[in-house]
This record gives structure tokens, C-alpha cells and sequence, in this order.
């Protein structure tokens, strides 16, 4: 036999027996990862910290690590038999493709017909989310970050914006939040793994260019292979990067909800206590336990920024639930306006907290709250001096709102909305 029989007989051996042994192979090593109960949930004897590196204990869910691992040695192959790269590349985007259903399932177990999940997907609040200034930390679908920017009018109206279209979907019911710690938690892990899975896969994609456009070029179509759509590497991580970006939004979405669901309790609670509190309301202190606790059991699954977004957005809010209570308040006495203040106090300190959120925008946003009630001590004259000089301080509305409840011992006289109001028209 020839030089040019024996390679014609061992190309037809390589692509005849080898690589449909090698691909049954592989698929099998994939099935097995990604099929256990324990290849999607999280490990029990995580880090207590979290680390961005694997060697160094980062989280990663192992079936996403069998992946990445078999990605990894069949595009080595690919590199050393670049006449058969293009088959040995569809391998990958066979192994890539299945396991993002897998990651895909387990994430619509934790969601499915749940509040926040729904709610991501509305136009409406997937623009605004978009556009908030707090989403500057996700990854954007190339897999860079976005970039960072100034507090501007625009991003204040976002988040107004945000708040308002949440708070008109009181009351909001038990039923629809995600109540089992277990899936949070694994909404968590999910995300972090599948961002080092997209990361993985841009790399091995860079790296792999020349075989995929190789194996174009070359036209090689395996059997097996055949159902796998027209794609490549870099779509599959822009696939999995959405997905982790998903994770995160539901997340930031449901702890958003859960601090409307136990806030809405103030519009059913008389503020009119005869003596001092020595606790917070019953409510906060439980949002304060729940935050706290998912905080903790979050941390060593996600990197501080994105615990942040997950976290950062109870405080406007709250902010604005406290705020938009007085309307619905018929009265409220000095010992009420100390529990609210109390209540602002408890939850900013469960916020701050968290390492990863700017504790100093916390008590400011709750200073204000604060600042607000306790314009319900003044006397009348001394109001409207107050809000002469600090105008654009609260809005037309909730300056309003504050002569509109009743504070025992504080006189309103019968034209106190026409001052008001003449003092808010040269605003």
C-alpha cells in the first residue's frame, strides 16, 4: 500500500469508526453529567466567600464543569486533526446545546408561573431594565460589560419609573413570589456557572475560529450531526450569558417584590400607638431576617457586584412604599411617626449590611423617609416655612399629602391648601 492508500485508508478509519465512537462516547460522558440530581444543585460545603476562580473554589455546578471540560478536550482533537475539525466541532455545539436545555429546565422549575419571572419578560419592564443604571454590571450579549455611567435625570426617571409600574401590582400575593430559599439559591449558583460557561466558550471560540471556518469550508456532515442547527461557539455563549442575565433579573425582581409583599402590610396598620415601640413592625423584621439570611446563603455563589443588583433594589422600593403610605393613612400620631422611623432604621441596617451595597446611597434614600415623617411633627406655620425653602424636596403631591393626614394636636387652618399651593406654583 501506497502513502496516499494508507492515508485514504486511515482519513475513512477516522471517519467511519473513530470519531462516531468518539461522539458516542462523549454524548454519553455529557448525559451522565448533566442527568444526576447533583450535577444542577448546589454543592452543601461551598466557600464561605465567594472566588472568580475554579482552582481557587469557585462554584461552578458540576454538570457546567463536566461540559467544559469535554469542550475542551474534543477541540484539542479538533486542533490536531484539522481535516475532520469541522465534525468534531459540531460534537461540541451537540454537547453545548443539550446542556443549556438542561440549564434551561432547571431554570423554568424555579420560575415557572411565578411574579418576577413574568414580569421580565413584559416589554415595558424589560426596557426599563435595561436602561437602569443598575444593570451596568450585567454582561451585555458580546459578553462585555457594559459600561459605567453618571447618575443623570434620565436614570432617576427609570427608576421611578420601575417603582411605580412594581407598586401598581399591589397587592401582591404569597402565592406568586418564589418561596422556596432552595430555588433563589440555585438561581444563583445557576447564573454564576452559566457566565463561566459563556466566558469558556468565547474563549474556546477565539481559539477555535480557524477549524470552524475550516470545517465550513470543507463541507464534512456526520450522520449524527446532522439535526444541529447552523451555529457556532460564539452563539452558544451569547445563549448562555442571556440565560445567567435572566437568573439575575428574577432575582432582583423577586426581592424587589418580597419587600412590597411585607411592606403592604403598613396600609392595613393604624399608627396611633399610646405609648413607644420598642421593636420594629412585625413585617419588617421579617424582611429584614429574609434578606439577611439570603444574603448570607447567596454569597458564596455570586461575586459582590451581582449580589448588589440582586439586593440594591429593595431600597428605592421601600423608600417609595414608605413614602406613598401617608396617602392611605387617615392619622398618625408621634409614637407612629417613631415606628415608621424605627422601621427605616431596621432596614437600613439589614441593607447596609451587605458588603456590596453603597451603604451611604441606603441612609440617604432613608433619611429622607425619615425626613418626610418627621415634617408631620411641625406645626403648621412651621411646615409651610420648610417647604418654602425646600420646595423641590418632595413632590407637589407629597407635600400635600402631609395636610391631608391627621395628627392629634396639630391644627391645619381651613385655607392651608391654598398656601400650599401658592407656595408649590413658583416652584
Amino acid at each position: 500500500m501506497n502513502n496516499d492508500g494508507l492515508l485514504a485508508f486511515v482519513e475513512n478509519f477516522v471517519k467511519d469508526h473513530f470519531l462516531p465512537t468518539m461522539f458516542v462516547d462523549y454524548r454519553k460522558g455529557i448525559q451522565q453529567a448533566i442527568s444526576s440530581l447533583a450535577a444542577f444543585w448546589p454543592r452543601s460545603h461551598a466557600a464561605a466567600t465567594y472566588s472568580p476562580w475554579v482552582e481557587k473554589g469557585r462554584p461552578v455546578l458540576q454538570g457546567l464543569l463536566a461540559l467544559d471540560f469535554l469542550a475542551k478536550e474534543v477541540l484539542g482533537w479538533a486542533q490536531a486533526m484539522p481535516k475532520f475539525a469541522g465534525d468534531l466541532v459540531k460534537y461540541v455545539l451537540t454537547f453545548l446545546e443539550r446542556t443549556y436545555e438542561r440549564c434551561r429546565t432547571s431554570y423554568m422549575e424555579a420560575v415557572l408561573e411565578k411574579q418576577s419571572y413574568m414580569l421580565i419578560g413584559r416589554h415595558d419592564i424589560e426596557k426599563l431594565m435595561r436602561c437602569d443604571p443598575a444593570s451596568s454590571c450585567l454582561p451585555n450579549p458580546f459578553g462585555q460589560p457594559n459600561m459605567e455611567r453618571n447618575a443623570s435625570d434620565v436614570d432617576v426617571e427609570v427608576e421611578m419609573e420601575l417603582c411605580n409600574l412594581l407598586l401598581s401590582l399591589q397587592p401582591i400575593e404569597q402565592g406568586n413570589l418564589i418561596r422556596d430559599d432552595n430555588k433563589l439559591i440555585l438561581l444563583a449558583f445557576l447564573s454564576d456557572s452559566l457566565e463561566y460557561v459563556a466566558d469558556s466558550i468565547e474563549r474556546l471560540g477565539n481559539a477555535s475560529n480557524p477549524l470552524e471556518e475550516n470545517g465550513k469550508q470543507k463541507g464534512h456532515h456526520h450522520s449524527r450531526t446532522r439535526s444541529v442547527p447552523s451555529r457556532n461557539l460564539a452563539s452558544f455563549a451569547d445563549e448562555y450569558r442571556k440565560l445567567a442575565i435572566n437568573c439575575l433579573k428574577v432575582l432582583r425582581v423577586e426581592m424587589q417584590l418580597e419587600a412590597i409583599f411585607h411592606m403592604q402590610e403598613m396600609t392595613c396598620r393604624e399608627y396611633l400607638d399610646d405609648q413607644d415601640a420598642e421593636e420594629p413592625d412585625d413585617f419588617i423584621f421579617s424582611l429584614t431576617a429574609q434578606i439577611t439570611w439570603r444574603d448570607e446563603e447567596m454569597a458564596p455563589f455570586v461575586a459582590g457586584v451581582k449580589r448588589n443588583y440582586i439586593f440594591g433594589g429593595i431600597c428605592s422600593i421601600a423608600a417609595n412604599v414608605f413614602m406613598k403610605a401617608l396617602a392611605d393613612m387617615k392619622s398618625i400620631n408621634l409614637f407612629g411617626v417613631q415606628e415608621i422611623h424605627r422601621n427605616s432604621i431596621a432596614l437600613e441596617q439589614a441593607l447596609a449590611a451587605i458588603p456590596s451595597i453603597d451603604s451611604e446611597t441606603v441612609q440617604q434614600r432613608l433619611d429622607l423617609v425619615r425626613t418626610y415623617y418627621e415634617l408631620l411633627n411641625m406645626p403648621f406655620e412651621a411646615l409651610l416655612a420648610f417647604i418654602t425653602e425646600h420646595d423641590n424636596l418632595f413632590t407637589a403631591t407629597e407635600y400635600t399629602n402631609l395636610l391631608k393626614v391627621q395628627v392629634p394636636g396639630r391644627e391645619i387652618p381651613a385655607d392651608a391648601r391654598d398656601r400650599l399651593s401658592e407656595i408649590l406654583s413658583h416652584r
